[in-house]
């Protein structure tokens, strides 16, 4: 796997250095470090914790370039039907103000590939501006296509036909409908990888259609947990952290993350639904039951990582690297 379990975390403060309306409903924050601290670096696909209050930390994709050490960019589209985390960001975050972050981290890889078809819906736009500018460089043969509800709503839409020209294409939902779907992916196309973010009904009609494609062509990230069945009952397991030799029961209803906790065991968490990849944990021993919305189907059935904030076991008893 290309995913990297254990990696260290960084925590920095950084003030917000600019802020700007970038679409309707959508601004972007320009974050520099605080005095004496540096930003880490960071690959395209790669999202921020931030801490914007007492139980308030979200997740938002760096959108910026980069290669400037300087800052970081993201971007949040106010969501009315939020948790409050974005609401958050329009009406209180101002220049000045610091925040602590933590991260980068990355469930979004870019991987090498001679060409690309990046799909993107609203706000998911901001996870692949750095990925086109990377395969820009890398010399890769690439195309966009941008969705949205209006050209109004769209952000970065002028800054990418202007840089890129005729390789973005953006099809604005009032003025042309919905994505061709079909057209776009309905003959795979061997060597092309095909990145795809925005609104679920999009991810969901993509992986269908991209279901003919060869293993591994399709990436997708989401912003909000996917629909997960259950492959077995919620009923109790046993998990052993292999650090501390402890071992605890988890009952159904409670997940491995707050059992650990009863245990004197801690798991960093942030969004406790299987989309940030904070608790990211190696398996050792026993058959982790899936339940996040980051692992690919293949990813899956390599059965070393899961998610502890919300997979469960599928068999008696796991054993993790925590």
């Amino acid at each position: 796997m290309s995913r990297t379990t254990g990696a260290p975390e960084h925590e920095i403060d950084v003030e917000v250095a600019a802020r700007e309306a970038v679409a309707d409903g959508v601004v972007r924050l320009t974050l520099r470090p605080t005095a004496g601290t540096e930003l880490p670096e960071w690959e395209p696909g790669a999202h921020l914790d931030l801490d914007l209050g007492p139980d308030l930390v979200r997740q938002y994709s760096l959108c910026g370039d980069r290669h400037d050490p300087e800052t970081y960019q993201v971007a949040v589209l106010r969501e009315p039907a939020g948790r409050g985390g974005s609401a958050h960001v329009h009406d209180a975050v101002e220049v000045g103000r610091v925040l602590r972050v933590r991260g980068p981290r990355n469930n979004f890889v870019l991987a090498d590939s001679p060409r690309y078809l990046f799909l993107a819906g609203g706000i998911g736009i901001t996870p692949i501006v750095p990925m086109i500018a990377e395969a820009e460089k890398a010399g890769a043969d690439w195309r966009l296509i941008y969705g949205g509800r209006s050209r109004a709503s769209m952000a970065f839409r002028d800054e990418l036909v202007e840089r890129y020209g005729d390789r973005v294409s953006l099809r604005p939902q009032d003025e042309v409908g919905l994505l061709d779907l079909e057209a776009l992916l309905g003959t795979p196309s061997d060597g092309t990888l095909v990145y795809c973010c925005g609104p679920e009904a999009l991810l969901r009609a993509v992986e269908e259609r991209c279901a003919a494609w060869p293993s591994g062509a399709l990436h997708v990230e989401r912003f909000a947990p996917k629909e997960v069945p259950s492959t077995a009952e919620d009923g109790s397991f046993e998990v052993e952290f292999a650090q501390s030799g402890i071992t605890v029961t988890v009952p159904p209803g409670v997940s491995i993350v707050d059992a650990a906790a009863d245990a004197g065991v801690t798991i960093e968490t942030s969004c406790r639904e299987g989309t940030c990849g904070t608790c990211e944990s190696a398996v050792l021993g026993g058959v982790p039951e899936h339940r996040d919305s980051l692992l690919t189907p293949e990813e899956q059935a390599e059965n070393d990582v899961m998610f502890p904030c919300v997979s469960r076991a599928a068999s008696e008893k796991l054993v993790i690297d925590r």
